[in-house]
């Protein structure tokens, strides 16, 4: 399936302005802005984090790949491009998981 056929199956996020990524320290690694260019992330990961517990594990970061679908080999080919996309690719690879801190609009 591809990247906006599974945005169309994912819980909107229009509830959120914005979802922070929390590292084990409680910092925030990165935040994903409900704005064009990021609302897609948005729902991805706030799906994931709804699934997962609140947090992005492994596990969860190798679905949201499988969930960006034809994104991901454009991210691999061409790093920093998909920020959202270089991070579960790292974090899929971990063992460590992330929390997901949402923000409500």
């Amino acid at each position: 399936m591809n990247f906006a056929d599974r945005l169309k199956q994912l819980p909107p996020a229009s509830h959120l302005a914005a979802l922070h990524l929390l590292g084990a320290d409680g910092q925030v690694l990165a935040t994903i802005e409900n704005k064009p260019g990021q609302t897609g992330s948005l729902v991805v990961y706030a799906a994931l984090a709804a699934l997962y517990g609140g947090s992005i594990t492994p596990a969860a970061a190798s679905l949201g790949l499988e969930w960006y679908a034809e994104h991901v080999a454009d991210a691999r080919a061409f790093p920093g491009k998909h920020p959202n996309i270089d991070r579960l690719l790292a974090w899929a690879q971990g063992t460590g998981s992330y929390r997901a801190q949402p923000i409500a609009a």
